[in-house]
């Protein structure tokens, strides 16, 4: 795996930017520190890094405003540290969409390790290496009632027009379109779209659905008491999966 990514350290604390930058940089990682997420924010949108190691008690904009903020445009790896360590403030951090928590104190090393994995993920999920074949195996689009995914360039119509999803909504979404009318358990869900590895709360899921559903108003996506979700498709509608043989 490329260690040539960029990571950015937002802490207001600067013996803790400078002792996760050493870390980093031994590994041969890039870096680039913060001591606010104001800051922080106009790193995004000019020179955007690979990832966030991100803390939550911050001046000014917390790092949950600013977890939100990062995943209603991109699904860039994030790890949150703080000294909070009850378990509704990791869950929160998760349900907005960090990858993962850390609480301090912690070790450097443990940190690094952490940060290694959520990479190595990311990297799994960026390159999507398919085996060579002259027959497909899966199709390049898929149409069900008004939506419209467009595999190949990972595009999505819906009533004619194009929305832009993060790549985990992208995921989430083809789960459905996929197996229309098929009933997921979160666990699923979280194995599709996050990997067989994650150990965050499963209450993610309904945080990426609610993202979704902002976005493709009126998606038939619907919650399956006590179970999980399914996208519920009328008996009789046509669903077409075409594949570059057509």
């Amino acid at each position: 795996m490329n260690t040539n990514y960029l990571i950015a350290v937002v802490d207001d604390d600067q013996h803790i930017r400078n002792l996760v930058e050493a870390y980093l940089q031994k590994e041969n990682y890039r870096t680039i520190a913060l001591g606010s997420a104001e800051e922080a924010w106009t790193l995004w949108q000019t020179s955007p890094p690979d990832m966030w190691v991100l803390d939550v008690m911050l001046p000014g904009m917390d790092g949950y405003e600013f977890c939100r903020r990062i995943r209603n445009e991109a699904e860039v790896p994030i790890i949150m540290i703080s000294a909070r360590d009850n378990e509704v403030d990791k869950i929160l951090g998760l349900e907005l969409g960090s990858d993962d928590y850390l609480v301090k104190p912690f070790s450097p090393r443990e940190l690094v390790a952490r940060i290694k994995r959520q990479l190595q993920r990311w990297y799994k999920m960026s390159i999507q290496i398919e085996p060579a074949s002259s027959t497909p195996l899966t199709p390049t689009h898929i149409e069900v009632t008004h939506l419209q995914l467009l595999l190949d360039e990972r595009r999505v119509f819906w009533h004619g027009k194009e929305i832009e999803l993060t790549s985990k909504e992208f995921t989430l979404l083809k789960v459905f379109a996929t197996s229309p009318n098929r009933a997921f358990t979160r666990d699923e869900l979280l194995t599709h779209v996050w990997g067989d590895d994650y150990f965050g709360s499963d209450r993610a899921v309904d945080h990426l659905i609610k993202r979704m559903r902002k976005k493709l108003d009126l998606l038939p996506i619907e919650a399956v008491w006590g179970h999980g979700y399914r996208m519920r498709i009328e008996e009789g509608v046509e669903i077409d999966e075409a594949s570059t043989s057509d």
